[in-house]
């Protein structure tokens, strides 16, 4: 009986660990593409700094 117990306990442990590193390579995948996505969003952001410096400019000349 004991040699059973330790037996299911090291298929266990073999389980988890396999569990646990499929699970960890999908947190990486889904972390990488969060950071495409934060990138693009800084894009987005300087892109739209721009178009209002652009508009603010824009209104500036037209009130003076």
């Amino acid at each position: 009986p004991l040699g059973q117990v330790s037996e299911l306990a090291e298929q266990l442990e073999e389980r988890l660990f396999h569990r646990y590193g499929f699970h960890n390579g999908l947190f990486q995948e889904r972390l990488r593409a969060l950071g495409e996505v934060l990138e693009r969003v800084e894009e987005a952001q300087a892109e739209l700094r721009r178009i209002c410096c652009t508009v603010e400019a824009a209104y500036q000349e037209l009130c003076l």
